[in-house]
């Protein structure tokens, strides 16, 4: 997913709210917070945009990647080791706290619905906007953004879903690809992945080899995908 121009011009689309009723697969396998994943390679910048973030990999490479939490926040460990993985291919990569300090945490005492009832999305898009423009500020010539239960129409998208994800399932996701065929000007690539579920590239479980393989594939598509827009001169630059 692209941003250009320093502005917030991406819509966010969450997926729906789990019922009340019954379990929501958005809410499996959640993350380990204390989950050792080998250290951090980055560090927390306390105010950045006014912002609280997780920040990986060197200003000097005048390229910046915007990693959008899930539910969970930032501090997932796993999040940040694909942080720092996605650095490593050259970026500047920034995971803000766009919930400030309040992620879902499978308290049964304030459940899911009445949790998202204090987190619009609208309003994390407006919260992004002071970390595009200092973004720009410190030289970053583009800036991309990636995210899970994220999403946005108006720049170039990549789409990475699962065979088994029963939020959106490839019916709905061959659906929305089909009306991106259908706008010439939003560049698109949409792939599934067989057998995987929703949250199979940033919830996965460490000790399934083919969930691991499945998550590096994906994290991979997610790098090339940026690679081809960011790190080329062009309409995509900041100006």
């Amino acid at each position: 997913m692209l941003e250009n121009t320093g502005g917030a011009g991406w819509q966010v689309s969450p997926s729906p709210a789990p019922s009340t009723e019954k379990h929501h697969p958005c809410l499996d396998n959640s993350p380990n917070m204390t989950e050792k994943t080998g250290g951090e390679a980055g560090e927390v910048v306390h105010d950045y945009g006014g912002l609280e973030c997780y920040v990986t990999g060197s200003r000097r490479s005048g390229r910046a990647i915007i990693l959008v939490s899930d539910y969970y926040g930032f501090r997932a460990p796993k999040l940040r080791q694909i942080a720092d993985k996605v650095a490593d291919s050259g970026y500047y990569v920034v995971v803000p706290d766009l919930l400030y300090g309040d992620p879902y945490t499978d308290d049964p005492a304030r459940p899911f619905w009445v949790w998202i009832m204090a987190h619009s999305p609208d309003e994390a898009a407006e919260k992004t906007k002071p970390l595009i423009a200092a973004l720009k500020k410190e030289g970053m010539s583009s800036v991309g953004i990636g995210g899970y239960c994220w999403g946005e129409v108006k720049r170039p998208i990549e789409i990475l879903g699962g065979e088994r994800d029963t939020i959106t399932p490839p019916l709905v996701v061959h659906q929305f690809e089909h009306a991106l065929d259908q706008n010439n000007r939003v560049d698109h690539f949409v792939k599934i992945f067989p057998k995987a579920p929703h949250a199979f590239a940033c919830r996965y479980n460490a000790s399934d080899p083919f969930a691991v393989k499945t998550a590096e594939e994906a994290r991979a598509d997610m790098v090339q995908w940026f690679d081809g827009y960011l790190k080329q001169p062009g309409e995509f630059q900041l100006q």
